[in-house]
């Protein structure tokens, strides 16, 4: 037999083997850690884009909405569509509840 493979290891050696898959499995673990963060915040400004506009948009429904009930616009309507007027005083009753 070779005696060559025969030789055992010397005893730091398996300790230095194993501190060596320990370093390499941590160097993954931080690149995939940085990989995934990069993803989360970049779905994050993603979301945050998407808030941005639907909170503009929500502006611009108030505004719109404002514009369309607006007191003046309503009492307009009543007046050219369906003819209303605001009655005299002799047109006015009171009446007891």
């Amino acid at each position: 037999m070779n005696r060559l493979f025969a030789k055992p290891l010397p005893g730091g050696s398996l300790l230095m083997l194993l501190l060596f898959v320990c370093v390499l499995v941590s160097a993954v673990a931080v690149s995939y850690s940085a990989h995934w963060n990069r993803q989360l915040l970049n779905e994050l400004y993603a979301e945050l884009s998407v808030r941005d506009k639907a909170q503009a948009e929500w502006g611009r429904l108030i505004l719109e909405q404002s514009t369309w009930t607006a007191h003046n616009r309503i009492e307009a309507l009543a007046a050219e569509s369906l003819s209303m007027r605001t009655p005299d005083a002799a047109e006015v009753r009171m009446v007891a509840p």
